[in-house]
């Protein structure tokens, strides 16, 4: 049940409603008219023996007249109506033997009684008169009214959750990447206050993710004057071990900002990777490249095969496992190999000390590490998310290696 959504939950809510009515309506009708046809049976019944016991006795007109006033009936033209009577109307009592009169009861219709007598001295036609009470009538016209009531609140809360859905498709589609969606449901019931609200929302994020990209630009931008520049002067230092520091320290200031552009640029909503059909060849070419390091630190044995992909980001992905691999690894050297669909970076090491869902978040690292594992795996992660592949780790004990490995597929 609470994983019905709010409309189908209103359609079964109606759907029930509008059956019990059905229902409740279809046993009260059955009901009234069998309750109605033995009370007219047992009505007339006793009319038709109380009139042939009084006839066969020959009373005074005003007797008679009496009883019909007592029971409702009034004495109609026999000759015109009594023919249409008999022809048309259903005999519902039949009252006679050879020492009274013969006394039928005609019904005409639902709802209309006539009364006809026959014996020497007497034949009349006789209407009842009696108000109809047409409960049927007035059931089936009550249960319309509810029927049409109910199908109108079924209406009006439906066309009230319409906002809802339109709502949800521009979640939906602010939830795609697209900023720039407005919210105008402008009602003051509660869909409204959330509408205004989640508008706020948008336009308060949007504010700051604007904030965000152009402090990014910012300071990458004026950072990469002064990094250069040091790095520069770093040169000209004659003591190996100070140069040797600043060096190292500038390069891992600009291998930071580069992380940062990289994240800034896969992880926005509206960005789509350029797939095409490449071979593998291609993408270890690339993340050779780009790896900007002696082949002395690492082997790679990966047999070429057809691939769909974005090689510059598989390649970066890939670039990024190795480099860590190299980095952190006592003999500084790494392995990228193919196992089955998977491609796997092996390195020595220690175990992460962490669960692998730590390393994959922005910023996160070992407390003993000075720098590192902060935003490498984060990069990949976020690029087996955007090509549709699987990042796993695994710590192989028997050789002592830690194992980074990316799902490519068949």
């Amino acid at each position: 049940m609470k994983h019905l959504s709010v409309t189908t939950f209103i359609h079964i809510l109606f759907t029930v409603a509008i059956a019990i009515l059905a229902a409740t309506l279809y046993f009260f009708i059955t009901t009234s008219q069998e309750k109605s046809k033995s009370q007219d049976v047992e009505r007339y019944k006793f009319i038709a023996e109380t009139l042939a016991y009084n006839l066969r006795l020959s009373p005074p007109k005003e007797k008679i007249q009496k009883f019909f006033r007592d029971f409702e009936l009034r004495e109609i033209p026999s000759d015109t109506i009594g023919k249409e009577v008999q022809q048309k109307g259903k005999t519902m009592l039949f009252v006679g033997d050879p020492d009274a009169p013969d006394v039928r009861i005609f019904k005409i219709g639902d709802s209309r009684y006539y009364i006809y007598v026959d014996m020497p001295g007497y034949r009349m036609m006789l209407v009842d008169n009696r108000l109809d009470k047409r409960t049927t009538e007035i059931a089936t016209g009550v249960g319309a009214v509810l029927f049409l009531l109910l199908l109108a609140l079924y209406y009006m809360v439906l066309k009230k959750l319409y906002p809802l859905k339109k709502l949800h498709q521009q979640i939906e589609q602010f939830a795609e990447g697209d900023l720039n969606v407005k919210i105008d449901y402008h009602s003051h019931d509660e869909i409204g206050r959330i509408a205004r609200s989640f508008d706020k929302a948008i336009g308060h994020i949007h504010q700051l993710m604007s904030s965000k990209n152009l402090f990014m630009r910012n300071i990458m931008h004026e950072l990469k004057t002064p990094i250069t520049k040091g790095r520069i002067i770093a040169e000209t230092i004659d003591d190996e071990m100070s140069k040797g520091f600043l060096i190292k320290a500038f390069d891992r200031m600009n291998e930071l900002i580069s992380d940062l552009a990289d994240i800034e640029r896969i992880t926005m909503h509206n960005f789509q990777p350029t797939l095409e059909d490449v071979f593998l060849q291609d993408v270890i070419h690339r993340t050779e490249k780009i790896l900007l390091t002696d082949p002395e630190h690492y082997i790679i044995n990966v047999p070429d095969r057809p691939i769909y992909t974005d090689v510059k980001l598989l390649a970066l992905a890939l670039k990024n496992l190795m480099d860590n691999g190299i980095k952190y690894s006592p003999n500084k050297h790494v392995a990228l190999l193919a196992v089955r669909d998977r491609l796997a970076v092996r390195s020595k090491g220690e175990p992460l000390q962490e669960d692998f869902s730590f390393y994959i978040e922005p910023f996160s690292q070992e407390e003993k590490r000075s720098h590192g594992f902060g935003l490498g795996l984060y990069i990949v992660y976020s690029i087996t998310q955007k090509l549709g592949y699987t990042f796993n780790y695994h710590y192989d004990r028997a050789a002592g290696e830690n194992v980074f490995s990316i799902g490519i597929g068949e």
